[in-house]
């Protein structure tokens, strides 16, 4: 068993991720700035785990409390989620997210190695595939980013790799994934952006919820079986676990990219019906023109995952929706008791 260090622990993906590592039986640390996230999730984790951890408020792009962190814990491996990932955001405020997502991980990394942790697993993200790939897409697929976002996690990709050339002792681990949505089976924790936004599965349950009028779907002439585009969506319990079982996996030194996903694409329109069957009631939309950049289908390849590391994804699209429903339907109620 590993003592695991998780940073951004208590967002989306590091939280579920936390649940996993604790329920396998490691040990873990979670450190997260709160920027887009609440402390009360680390109660909501040992609520799950039934298992108390530790957790620490510190900024990755802050070296001397991260090197603190390091300090006091001997880690066997970091669990690398922290970061911004606002696509839009990331366009208008570049530097901000240079600073904090790159600046950051060098900051990491270089705590790492004054104490002589030499693996990390990296949420990276398929927003470093080439939008003129086709799907299902493959690891070996084309490279290159369309916003600051993906080319900043393309940048630490790299920098992880070259890390790995020159220090024959480290161990990286590069997932890949699209769209994760869904939520703990508990309804403890899940995605509830505050405001607007910026994915799918949150938007739609605002409109559900009559915080948003309707949902906008933009473009219904695509060539996909309903006209809407089609994406790759995991259950976030599934990437977790993914987490994890790539951890225990890879014992060798070097680089290691995987793909997380279903190996299928869902559309828009899909999406929006499996949504209607978890809250039995329609969701109001509105078909809009296409976005520039958007393309008809856009999905994965998982094949390496499943035969190098044993995984696939577990969960269909009802589930994904229907946990994520339960969860806002959870949090709402609890915060009308308030």
């Amino acid at each position: 068993m590993g003592k695991i260090l998780v940073t951004g622990g208590t967002g989306y993906i590091g939280s579920h991720s936390a649940v996993e590592l604790l329920n396998a039986g490691h040990e873990i640390v979670i450190i997260d700035n709160l920027c887009n996230s609440n402390k009360d999730t680390v109660t909501q984790i040992e609520k799950i785990t039934g298992k108390q951890i530790k957790f620490i408020k510190a900024d990755i792009t802050d070296k001397a409390a991260i090197e603190k962190v390091f300090q006091k814990t001997k880690f066997d491996c970091v669990f690398h989620f922290a970061g911004l990932k606002a696509v839009g955001e990331s366009m208008s405020e570049p530097i901000k997210y240079y600073q904090n997502n790159v600046g950051g991980t060098v900051n990491l990394l270089e705590c790492m190695l004054n104490h002589g942790v030499n693996k990390i697993v990296f949420s990276s993200s398929a927003t470093v595939y080439a939008a003129k790939n086709k799907s299902p897409i493959g690891e070996d697929a084309v490279l290159e980013t369309s916003n600051v976002y993906g080319e900043t996690k393309l940048i630490i990709e790299n920098m992880l790799k070259d890390l790995c050339r020159a220090n024959k002792d480290f161990c990286a681990i590069i997932l890949r994934y699209f769209n994760p949505i869904g939520a703990h089976e508990s309804g403890l924790i899940g995605e509830n952006p505050n405001g607007i936004p910026n994915n799918l599965a949150p938007y739609i349950l605002k409109v559900a919820l009559g915080e948003l009028p309707h949902l906008n779907v933009f473009g219904s002439d695509y060539k996909t079986p309903d006209g809407t585009g089609v994406r790759d969506y995991i259950h976030v319990v599934d990437l977790a676990r993914g987490h994890i079982c790539a951890f225990e996996k890879i014992k060798t030194n070097g680089a290691h990219i995987y793909n997380l996903g279903t190996g299928k694409g869902t559309s828009v329109l899909e999406i929006i019906k499996s949504f209607e069957r978890a809250l039995g009631k329609p969701i109001p939309y509105k078909i809009a023109p296409r976005r520039a950049g958007d393309i008809d289908s856009y999905f994965g390849d998982p094949t390496k995952a499943k035969k190098e590391l044993g995984w696939v994804a577990q969960f269909g699209i009802d589930e994904m929706c229907s946990s994520q429903a339960k969860f806002i339907i959870k949090q709402t109620s609890a915060s009308a008791k308030r």
